[in-house]
């Protein structure tokens, strides 16, 4: 054989082999079935602690997975806080990154969603050798990037799915086709399911409603009747689903149609689960699950999310899988660390140049806390700050500060900020909260100069 040939055909060889070889380690990548929440509260599943919600699938998770106690969204430019929060989520950068962005169909949307362009979520996963599926619901939402999954599927009607009595049915039955259908050697999977539940209008079938004792449903630990000072966003969109002062009646029947769908969510959740186990794939699968941020429902005087309190910007999150130990972790972290972390834990490429970063080594336990503080941030009327321990909120809109001990004081219902022992402590926090704004891109200002009235009186409602 002529050199010649020897050297095309060892190139030859060479090629099938990395091939081959590539081939392999693709095959060997878990599968991913990230599963996302809408307004679901990080105290709405029984195993971390609710002892009134039922989520038998989501407590089979918690107790063989690993729980993260403190993932939080860092906030919204919007009222809609599920737009800013996806968006973050798949992007891994806060909302503050893309706010000269404008789509080219859409130029007054600027600043809105995030651009399409990678990094991001499904390009990262594509390049790891995945077949990406996104199916979720269609409004205040993602769509330039989710436009770079391989399928990308929305719900037909957001609140005809809403009202249907069985949410996350439809978007289950399509995912379980989808698992039935693939051909046993095909490349591994990475679908992201992202849920409409339990948003408003909250409805759930009566066999789900069933379950609960209305009158004995526990109000919220800082339930309130009414806020006790204007938070700059009052009268928005959801705190005009009851009237004010919030009656214990009505705050119990809000819980029990949250509670309720999250039941119902729970159910198709858990036939997805069953689903993966009869094809044999549930053992090499990771599962994730998380929301897009909390709501209040009662807390604090409150319904919705455009708060920063940890009712309204917490979430759960439980990673469960090949690989992933049980326990959990008090390490304070946000959602848009999610997409960077699993990309570690496949073995995908590390996303470059984004505000996310891997919590991997939590997960297995190497370490235990890699951010040492939290910059959270609602439109131009709130910002805070938070430690391991300490939470500060500030009100710039009527130059109103809170101060909270999260260690004596979870609920955050005793503000500290006023008392002279406390003084210097809101000084340095405030301090550092001025530091962490150009950080993260933040230009707003913390004091006005004409701030507005911190006693406000609630409107009536027709």
């Amino acid at each position: 054989m002529s050199f010649w040939l020897r050297l095309m055909a060892g190139l030859l060889l060479g090629s099938l082999v990395g091939t081959a070889v590539e081939a392999a380690d693709t095959q060997a990548r878990p599968n991913v079935v990230f599963l996302f929440a809408d307004d679901m509260r990080a105290d709405s599943i029984a195993a971390l602690g609710n002892p009134t919600v039922k989520t038998p699938n989501l407590d089979t998770l918690v107790k063989r997975g690993f729980v993260m106690r403190n993932a939080y969204c860092l906030g919204g430019n919007s009222a809609a806080v599920c737009t800013p929060s996806r968006n973050m989520l798949l992007s891994g950068n806060a909302f503050f990154r893309w706010k000269d962005f404008a789509p080219p169909n859409n130029p007054k949307q600027k600043g809105g969603i995030a651009p399409g362009d990678g990094p991001n979520f499904p390009l990262s996963m594509k390049g790891a050798g995945y077949v990406t599926y996104h199916h979720g619901k269609k409004g205040n939402t993602a769509p330039l990037i989710q436009a770079k999954f391989d399928i990308n599927k929305y719900l037909a009607n957001d609140e005809a799915e809403r009202r249907s009595g069985e949410p996350g049915k439809v978007i289950v039955d399509d995912a379980i086709t989808f698992l039935r259908e693939r051909p046993a050697d095909a490349k591994p999977f990475c679908m992201y399911l992202a849920f409409g539940n339990p948003h408003d209008p909250r409805v759930a079938a009566q066999k789900y409603l069933d379950q609960y004792d209305r009158d004995s449903i526990p109000l919220p630990k800082n339930y309130r009747p009414v806020h006790p000072f204007d938070n700059g966003e009052m009268t928005v969109r959801d705190e005009k689903l009851l009237p004010w002062p919030r009656t214990e009646a009505d705050v119990r029947r809000t819980l029990h149609e949250y509670y309720a769908t999250i039941t119902a969510l729970d159910f198709h959740i858990g036939r997805l689960l069953q689903s993966l186990k009869e094809l044999g794939k549930l053992d090499n699968t990771l599962i994730v699950f998380s929301a897009d941020q909390g709501i209040a429902v009662g807390s604090h005087g409150l319904l919705g999310k455009q708060n920063l309190y940890d009712a309204g910007m917490k979430s759960p999150l439980v990673f469960a899988g090949p690989g992933i130990r049980h326990g959990e972790s008090d390490a304070l972290m946000y959602l848009l660390d999610i997409y960077p972390t699993v990309c570690d834990l496949v073995g995908a490429e590390s996303p470059e140049g984004i505000d996310g970063v891997s919590f991997r080594s939590i997960i297995t336990g190497d370490r235990t806390r890699i951010r040492r503080e939290l910059f959270l941030s609602y439109l131009s009327v709130q910002r805070a700050i938070r430690d391991e321990r300490w939470k500060l909120i500030r009100y710039p809109q009527v130059n109103v500060t809170q101060l909270f001990d999260l260690q004596s004081d979870s609920g955050e219902m005793h503000n500290l900020a006023g008392e002279s022992a406390h003084s210097e402590r809101v000084k340095t926090m405030l301090a550092r909260l001025a530091e962490l704004q150009p950080i993260w891109g933040d230009t707003a200002p913390l004091t006005v100069p004409n701030p507005k009235p911190v006693a406000w009186s609630p409107p009536s409602i027709p």
